[in-house]
């Protein structure tokens, strides 16, 4: 199992999932429940109520004004997690509180803090293109019943889609290129790229950008631990001159897929993804063709993740794995990962020690 990273931000959900409507997540193992304030706030909070555990977004439980109702016994809350209504009796205990979790909302996604301290300075990681006006984006949610490194694992690795979505983006060339890794350890964060030079047009490209011929296909992935991947996509016919000195590249169409790998509990994950265009921003039969292209290659991506999973959950212990060039960025993505957990763990311990320490004073 790949080891939960606490102290991070994760995507829970997408902005306009977030309404006045009762919505439960489970993050990291943690059951949250989340909803808007009047005032359009964005709340996050557990999903438990301390009563008798009833799930907060589960009917018949609701919203009346900022404050939340369980179904069960009436147990009433406030934004803030505290409670404020006990049927039967003045007095609110002490310990009849929620807890609440840091929120922040960008790029269109809600993204909640889980871990045992206050974010601070800590911002989550950026994915400008979900909501600027130059980019049109479709994009959806699909849970998987697999570890979530098993996710980080198939993005890593974009040769699969020459053998597992034939036919809607992969060709033989993306399995035939090979690949360049770079790694930041210390930032965290793991970059691949595969650039074809002359590479056969799919039919997710084809149709949407309406390009006849082969094409030059830059796959350039941007892992940033633990949550959030992004693949830079540069698309061109073949023989269109590249990017200017300045950066600007007005001879290709270019598209930003967008990832957040949400842990939900050890063998399930929160697959958010999004693919952003450059061109045709008004054409809603592109947009509609992209979004079922792309819901049909997440799908099969899904099956493959959940059979993966069975699969592996019958292997024997001591199974070894083989590994070859095209998993570099995938055990890149790994060794960070359990670098993380190991830190983690190591602060853990730390803090642990302190507390019998004063303990003993």
């Amino acid at each position: 199992m790949t080891a939960f990273i606490r102290n991070q931000w994760y995507v829970a959900a997408y902005g306009r999932e977030v309404g006045r409507e009762l919505l439960g997540r489970t993050v990291l193992g943690e059951p949250i429940l989340l909803y808007r304030t009047e005032g359009g706030q964005a709340v996050a909070m557990s999903e438990r109520c301390v009563h008798r555990r009833f799930p907060l977004s589960q009917a018949p439980s609701r919203l009346e004004g900022d404050r939340v109702v369980c179904g069960y016994h009436g147990f009433t809350y406030g934004p803030d997690g505290g409670c404020v209504f006990v049927p039967g009796q003045q007095r609110i205990p002490r310990t009849a509180r929620l807890k609440t979790y840091p929120v922040v909302e960008q790029d269109s996604f809600v993204w909640v803090w889980i871990g045992d301290h206050e974010p601070g300075d800590a911002l989550p990681p950026r994915a400008p293109w979900m909501d600027s006006p130059d980019y049109t984006v479709v994009s959806g949610m699909e849970p998987i019943d697999g570890d979530y490194g098993l996710l980080v694992d198939n993005l890593m690795d974009l040769s699969h889609e020459t053998y597992l979505h034939g036919g809607y983006i992969g060709t033989p060339e993306v399995a035939e290129t090979p690949i360049t890794t770079e790694v930041d350890d210390t930032a965290g964060v793991v970059h691949v790229s595969r650039h074809m030079d002359d590479a056969e047009c799919p039919p997710f490209y084809a149709k949407s950008t309406g390009i006849e011929g082969r094409i030059t296909r830059w796959q350039d992935i941007e892992y940033l631990a633990p949550g959030l991947y992004l693949l830079h996509s540069r698309i061109a016919p073949v023989g269109a001159p590249g990017p200017d000195p300045d950066g600007s590249d007005p001879h290709a169409f270019h598209v930003e897929v967008v990832y957040g790998i949400t842990p939900s509990t050890e063998k399930t994950v929160y697959d958010f993804w999004a693919v952003a265009r450059d061109f045709a921003l008004d054409d809603q039969e592109v947009t509609d063709f992209l979004h079922g292209n792309n819901h049909t290659v997440v799908m099969q991506d899904v099956v493959a993740l959940n059979v993966l999973q069975k699969s592996l959950d019958t292997e024997p212990a001591g199974y070894q794995e083989l590994s070859i060039n095209i998993d570099t960025g995938g055990l890149a993505a790994r060794r960070i990962l359990a670098r993380m957990a190991e830190e983690q763990a190591a602060k853990a311990q730390e803090e642990a020690a302190k507390q019998v320490r004063a303990a003993v004073r």
